[in-house]
């Protein structure tokens, strides 16, 4: 007993120590906008100076102005923070210095161009780790990212413009963020500001126009970003606001098969369903004695773990179950989990299968059974 005692006592202490931790962590401001262009960084260097006017301790971190002579005016008077330099194939290049950032401790620090991977031989790979690494410090962050490098809006602005976006930031690093900022343009003011070269060099202007600064585009990206700042708004509000009513919980559960394409599209969906709401959700693999460790293809193993990868990236909760009865096993872990929704691929039935369905022999139709009784819903997402 006295051994159960003194680990309570080192679980208290440790608790009381997150929670110090915890407080200590910097505040985080993004600024989200629809594209290159629409004024992130010049609004960064704007809110940098009126904090400095207040006495504030802001210092520029990393700020990249692509020589827009507008934003690069407004580093006038703004204390730098000098960038680290790397030796990459032959050329000289910067990077922010993020021990000098955190050696520094200012009280705010502006670190533009969230998605940026850095170069090789830096402490982290992506610039959002840099980022998490200062707030951690205590240090307040203000930085900025085009709604296109969110993780699970990849597959989205694939289909809008039909350019898959390599950098991204994972949907955790913006829910982390205590207030999120539109920075919006028509499609027109944003076609007019490419076409006086306030955005890209001429050289660029003419392939921009033919890619992502199609106004079909700029409407579309426009959509999701605004989307996604009322998803964090109402977060916020869900958050801070007190509530006199009773709320329903929304909890979502997804559920994937071995199928790489498939179960990549359902966790994406699924975690923007679940960013919209403000809720915690799930990815359930039921693994059936077809896929077990002795049958299942490397290929499949593979793209499993990628797949389970990407869930967690995106905010998720992994479950893995052996079962021979997948229907049953959702609705068990639905219940387990307190799922409110249960997302579901489009069944792919062959004709022999159909007369299956029919029948009442199917997985699809035993899991529509399972639910028709509950408050669970169950819907499908198509590919």
């Amino acid at each position: 007993m006295a051994v159960k005692k003194e680990d309570d006592k080192e679980q208290n202490v440790q608790h009381f120590l997150d929670l110090i931790q915890k407080s200590r962590i910097g505040k985080f401001k993004i600024y989200i906008g629809t594209s290159a262009g629409v004024g992130k960084t010049y609004r960064m260097l704007q809110e940098a100076h009126a904090l400095l006017k207040n006495g504030i301790d802001v210092k520029i971190g990393y700020i990249e102005t692509h020589n827009r002579k507008e934003t690069h005016d407004l580093l006038e008077g703004l204390p730098l923070i000098p960038r680290r330099t790397i030796f990459y194939k032959g050329k000289e290049l910067d990077e922010m210095d993020v021990q000098a950032v955190i050696n520094l401790r200012p009280e705010v620090v502006i670190v533009d161009e969230l998605a940026h991977t850095n170069m090789e031989g830096s402490k982290n790979d992506k610039r959002w780790e840099d980022v998490m690494e200062i707030l951690e410090a205590g240090i307040n962050v203000i930085s900025a990212v085009n709604i296109q490098h969110i993780e699970s809006l990849n597959g989205e602005v694939k289909k809008i413009t039909g350019i898959e976006v390599q950098e991204r930031v994972p949907d955790k690093v913006i829910a982390l963020a205590d207030e999120v900022v539109n920075i919006d343009l028509t499609a027109n003011e944003l076609i007019t500001r490419l076409k006086e070269g306030k955005i890209y060099q001429a050289e660029k202007i003419e392939a921009a126009l033919k890619n992502f600064f199609k106004s079909e585009h700029i409407l579309q990206l426009r959509e999701l970003a605004l989307k996604e700042v009322a998803s964090q708004v109402e977060r916020k509000v869900d958050n801070e606001v007190p509530k006199n009513v009773a709320l329903r919980h929304e909890r979502f559960l997804a559920c994937i098969s071995s199928n790489e394409h498939t179960a990549r599209v359902i966790i994406r969906k699924t975690a923007r369903l679940a960013s919209y709401y403000n809720a915690g959700w799930y990815v359930l693999y039921v693994q059936t004695p077809s896929e077990n460790a002795d049958n299942i293809g490397l290929a499949a193993q593979r793209h499993l773990i990628n797949n389970f990868k990407l869930a967690t990236e995106l905010g998720g909760e992994v479950i893995k179950i052996e079962s021979k009865n997948i229907a049953k096993t959702i609705s068990q872990v639905a219940e387990e989990k307190q799922a409110t929704t249960v997302c579901i691929g489009v069944p792919h039935l062959k004709l022999w299968k159909v007369w299956q369905f029919i029948l009442r022999g199917n997985t699809f139709y035993d899991l529509i059974k399972q639910f028709e009784k509950s408050d669970t819903d169950v819907i499908i997402l198509s590919e």
